[in-house]
């Protein structure tokens, strides 16, 4: 009944039914059914969704907060005085109104979580533009298309902030990884664009200092968004929640007090309402799908496929990377890249961790393949916006789109191939983080949640074979060698235990015996620098008969 169950649920959503409803109703069915009536209660559903890693992660407030502060702009002239700064600064490049549609729509994109908006936003304003300016049509169309994802790898990109959710890594070192591939990202499709702009000699205009003042001097206010939040959390003086609340408040006085391009009463419960859909929406999505990931690792799921992909011959690195790319642009096609995150990072983490992947490195890997599902042929997600925005055909854009998303492959394979690119600028918290530990005379494990996927975030393991003999399970050798009592040990000690004693009683139980012990004749003084830790270990040694 419950595998028929399962199927119908799955059907429905090849039939349109929301996501959410999916994902909660798949797990209510996996617990209402599982093979150990002790679990058959919906109860099982809240524990991964209500403990304090995820209802009370400051992400969760971020979300709705970051969508509202895009949205806002969306709407506003926000747009306009973007592509007139950007037009200023670089629209005397190669490829300048390119660059300058590149730009905007990389900002616009880290604010929506390429939702779609930079594309009606930004493409809406630039395609006109550059086919006026002598573009050929089929790139402008493309470049605009690829826009609407660029951005996801900067800070503060809403899919980091989610990954980082889901993966529990440092979201603000998730930050900091991604800024070398996406400017990287983006460079090269400068490049390209100043190349087609030299091929179809594109006019371009000359540099004037004026104009750039005048537009700098219009878009200050704007400007001022990224410094507050960037700055708040590099500062420490905010965390991400508070910058993200500082930046919601400041947009929404400057749109509507400063520039005065929306009403407070015509204009912001729409803007409210369209935002809080959305926000709504990923977290709802969110608490679902944490859901079915707590009966995923309840039942071992991932170690499973791992188990069962291993046993195929899929027992080298490379091969498993190739594999994922696969994998996440498939899965990149047909969902919204918030779902894709909840759905297969919790499938990938054990696997990452089985071939010793950076945790940032597997990060950048997996945001960048959302960028190119995005807008991938035949079924991403931007073609459609791009499509219905325009007014063409899906299929007329397969070909348009080939050549930027063949630049964000290049880009992807490199990411790939050349780890550094994703971790250069996290090293020297690793670093730092292992001279701390090291000075304790610790075992450095903040280091190794920063080095190498962990599947217990809880009890970080070593990342090299060097240090796995080092740290033996993750221990200093004097730890690792302390000895404990075994159970067939124990037991001559512990005869009278009640059959339903639990471990509360029978540690007082212990306790009380080695005084009386200790009463009945002498033992050694305790030491001056004895902790209760310490002290607690001594007294369990003596219960059970252990020096």
């Amino acid at each position: 009944m419950g595998a028929a169950l399962a199927l119908v649920i799955v059907a429905l959503a090849l039939f349109g039914m929301p996501l959410f409803t999916v994902m909660g109703g798949l797990s209510s069915v996996a617990w209402l059914y599982h093979r150990d009536a002790n679990f058959h209660s919906l109860r099982y559903l809240a524990p991964d969704v209500l403990d304090a890693r995820f209802a009370g992660s400051p992400i969760l407030v971020t979300i709705p907060l970051f969508t509202f502060v895009g949205y806002l702009m969306a709407e506003s002239k926000t747009p306009d005085r973007i592509v007139r700064a950007s037009q200023a600064f670089f629209g005397w490049m190669p490829g300048g109104l390119a660059i300058v549609c590149i730009v905007a729509s990389a900002f616009f994109t880290t604010l929506t979580g390429g939702s779609g908006v930079t594309i009606v936003a930004i493409g809406g304003l630039l395609y006109p533009a550059l086919r006026k300016q002598g573009y050929p049509e089929g790139f402008s169309l493309g470049l605009v298309t690829t826009g609407g994802s660029l951005g996801l790898l900067l800070p503060p990109s809403l899919p980091i902030l989610v990954y980082a959710l889901v993966a529990q890594i440092d979201y603000n070192k998730a930050f900091k990884a991604g800024l070398i591939p996406g400017f990287g990202i983006m460079a090269m499709l400068a490049v390209y664009s100043a190349y087609v702009a030299i091929k179809h000699k594109v006019p371009r205009s000359k540099p004037d200092l004026r104009e750039m003042g005048a537009a700098l001097w219009l878009i200050k206010w704007e400007m001022l968004v990224p410094v507050l939040i960037l700055g708040g959390l590099g500062s420490g003086l905010t965390g991400l929640d508070e910058a993200a609340a500082l930046a919601a408040l400041y947009t929404l006085i400057i749109e509507v007090f400063v520039y005065r391009d929306l009403s407070l009463k015509k204009d912001l419960p729409r803007v409210v309402k369209s935002s809080m859909s959305l926000a709504g929406a990923i977290i709802i999505i969110l608490a679902m799908a944490n859901a079915l990931i707590n009966y995923a690792i309840q039942e071992q799921i991932p170690n499973k496929v791992l188990e069962a992909m291993i046993s195929l011959g899929l027992s080298q690195k490379w091969q498993f990377l190739i594999v994922l790319n696969i994998f996440l642009l498939v899965l990149g096609m047909v969902m919204d890249g918030f779902s894709a995150i909840l759905v297969a990072v919790p499938l990938i983490l054990p696997f990452g961790a089985r071939f010793g992947l950076h945790p940032f490195h597997l990060a950048m890997m997996f945001l960048l393949n959302l960028e190119i599902a995005y807008c991938a042929p035949p079924l991403g997600l931007n073609l459609y916006i791009s499509s219905f925005r325009f007014n063409r055909p899906v299929v007329s854009l397969y070909k348009i789109v080939l050549p930027a998303t063949a630049i964000l492959t290049l880009g992807l394979f490199i990411v790939m191939y050349v780890p550094k690119v994703s971790t250069v600028l996290v090293d020297k918290d690793s670093a730092a983080a292992r001279a701390e530990a090291l000075a304790k005379h610790e075992p450095p494990r903040e280091a190794w949640r920063l080095e190498c996927v962990q599947e217990d975030q809880t009890q970080p393991q070593p990342c090299t074979d060097e240090e796995k003999k080092r740290y033996p399970g993750g221990n200093t050798p004097s730890e690792a060698k302390e000895p404990h009592p075994k159970a067939d040990d124990a037991a001559p000690a512990d005869d009278d235990a009640p059959a339903d004693e639990d471990d509360d009683a029978r540690l007082k139980r212990l306790m009380k015996k080695a005084a009386d012990a200790a009463s009945g004749k002498p033992s050694a003084p305790e030491p001056e620098d004895e902790d209760d830790d310490a002290r607690l270990k001594r007294l369990m040694r003596e219960a059970a008969g252990k020096k």
